[in-house]
């Protein structure tokens, strides 16, 4: 099968076509032929090290497609059912072997193609906005990337959860698109925290989703009322270097936290319940998922460059 493999760590262009054998099918598998696979962040981190991985490995957590076949002891999923699943690996190809516990049904109704592109990010805003940070009614929040794939899910389901969404993008259009998505209101990043501060009339919000990392921290910790959450979920620009816990003193006795979609899914049946949450709301038209590019397997890299980049918006797929 065609698929893309990753064979030592380093920049996009480690991200190498190549033919491989199919999968083998354990007896808890599914065997899936894959309509469309979703690039995300966390893809980059396990290509360039970041994160450990044994290479040479078919990089791609998330994707979408057909059961082909499955395995002996699978009884509740079938030959012919659309399924998506978001903790691979080895989405980056034709085919992958998923265990059939990890797989989510995907509703009629949810286009397969959009089913992988919301899966990972879908699951992702519902945990940060319901778990990490419950987002009450009339609380002011600050999405970091608002014109981003999480960024865009995030202000829709935090102004459908009664919040005022303050965004950051870095460009007119990013801050248009953060506007129809829910946002209140769009800063830049070159000052967001005092822009924030004059839009709390000084308070501060009481969460700040941040995947940014590096570059926007201490603008998030400045940015937060008192005994604020701080919800660093990602590292786009880089991890955050190690932080004095007395900072969150005296920002105003805050809380920081780490948190990771792995932990929010343990189980079958958490994962299932989550997701069906987001696909619910993508089905009945209350969740829009913006695809913000299309790539066939060989092209992997220009979308892993065009991602770090920070030049597209929604989410990127890749197309077998």
């Amino acid at each position: 099968m065609r698929a893309v493999r990753v064979e030592a760590h380093g920049g996009p262009e480690v991200l190498v076509p190549a033919e491989v054998p199919e999968p083998d099918v354990g007896a808890e598998d599914v065997l899936v032929d894959l309509t469309a696979a979703g690039v995300n962040y966390i893809d980059t981190y396990l290509r360039g090290g970041l994160y450990p991985a044994t290479l040479p490995t078919v990089p791609g957590l998330e994707g979408a497609g057909t059961v082909r076949s499955v395995g002996s002891a699978v009884t509740d999923l079938a030959v012919g059912d659309t399924v998506a699943f978001c903790d691979g690996p080895g989405a980056y190809a034709e085919v992958a072997a998923i265990p059939a516990a990890r797989c989510v049904p995907v509703p009629t109704g949810v286009p397969v193609d959009v089913a992988a592109a919301a899966l990972l990010q879908g699951l992702t805003a519902h945990y940060l906005l319901h778990d990490t940070y419950a987002v009450q009614p009339g609380d002011v929040v600050l999405v970091h990337a608002g014109a981003g794939g999480m960024g865009l899910l995030l202000c829709q389901m935090a102004s459908a959860l009664g919040a005022t969404v303050i965004a950051t993008t870095s460009t007119a259009e990013k801050a248009s698109l953060a506007r129809d998505a829910g946002a209140a209101h769009v800063v830049g990043y070159g000052s967001f925290a005092d822009d924030v501060r004059s839009l709390t009339s000084g308070a501060g919000v009481a969460a700040v989703y941040d995947g940014v990392g590096a570059t926007t921290f201490d603008g998030s910790l400045a940015s937060l009322r008192v005994r604020g959450v701080l919800a660093l979920y990602g590292a786009a620009s880089g991890p955050v270097p190690p932080v004095d816990p007395q900072r969150l003193n005296t920002a105003g006795s805050v809380y920081l936290t780490r948190p990771s979609l792995g932990w929010h899914v343990r189980t079958t049946s958490e994962l299932r319940s989550r997701a069906a949450s987001v696909y619910g709301a993508v089905a009945d038209g209350s969740l829009s998922v913006r695809v913000g590019g299309r790539y066939p397997l060989h092209a992997a890299a220009d979308a892993h460059r065009e991602l770090e980049g920070r030049t597209t918006t929604g989410k990127l797929l890749l197309v077998p």
